[in-house]
């Protein structure tokens, strides 16, 4: 736990989707060491239930529920445990997401397709679209997606779908954030580069040796690291911070060399 005297999130609750690995449990941790309390989210219990042991044996307090981010009853029932277990909800980190079937555009299914804007990009209008109401009780909140400089900066090929998603999220912060901003509520997205997580696809040293390259610091993230990216868009350090797409990439949008 942490051991500053005002932990950055005291008195918070917090919603973290994706977060059985990588850098949704790494930001669930770090929100639940400044104070906040979390649901935690994923499709894997298990994961989700020594998450949830890790914080409390740490003094934190979290609570765990399963589920797939592309069911309705899904995102509601994570407000609804928010409010039921901690009084309401402050802060949303939507960050499950998937790379879905990488390829040609011609060889991709519809139902291929539509598996990803459904996994990145039709859950993050069901997800806003119950927890902005729950945020409005409390007076505001911060609402965060993870999106990527995929279809924002650059694009790559074979990773249409992937693409389409994650601009689409872009566009649907910069709308909440307009709407909801006169009512208390900041929408930003966070736009990782490389990280080393479970699901990276370093298959050799090779492909990493390449990844790490396409970065401006010549190296791939730790969790950690964009965990506290999403810890300013979550906190009041980004008090006056809405409608932005903030780059936690290592410099791979910007990177000729």
């Amino acid at each position: 736990m942490s051991t500053l005297a005002n932990p950055t999130l005291a008195n918070k609750a917090a919603i973290v989707t994706g977060a059985s690995s990588g850098i949704g449990r790494a930001t669930a941790t770090l929100f639940a060491a400044q104070g906040a309390k979390v649901v935690v989210a994923a499709r894997r219990q298990a994961e989700l239930d020594e998450l949830v042991a890790e914080i409390v044996n740490d003094g934190g307090q979290a609570v765990a529920l399963a589920g797939d981010v592309k069911d309705e009853a899904y995102a509601k029932a994570l407000v609804d445990i928010a409010q039921e277990r901690f009084g309401g909800l402050d802060i949303a980190f939507n960050n499950a997401g998937t790379v879905g079937v990488m390829g040609p555009i011609s060889e991709l299914t519809q139902d291929e397709w539509r598996d990803v804007i459904d996994t990145n990009l039709t859950s993050a209008f069901l997800a806003s679209k119950y927890q902005i109401p729950a945020m409005l009780k409390r007076g505001g909140g911060s609402l965060i997606f993870t999106s990527s400089f995929v279809g924002h900066t650059v694009g790559m090929p074979g990773m249409a779908s992937y693409a389409a998603s994650k601009a689409g999220q872009i566009g649907l912060m910069r709308a909440l954030a307009a709407e909801f901003g006169p009512k208390g509520v900041r929408v930003n997205a966070l736009l990782p580069g490389g990280t080393d997580t479970p699901a990276a696809t370093f298959k050799t040293p090779e492909s990493r040796i390449f990844v790490e390259g396409l970065h401006a610091l010549k190296r791939v993230a730790q969790p950690e690291e964009i965990a506290h990216s999403a810890l300013f868009l979550a906190s009041d350090a980004s008090s006056f911070t809405t409608g932005t797409a903030l780059f936690a990439d290592g410099g791979v949008s910007i990177n000729r060399t």
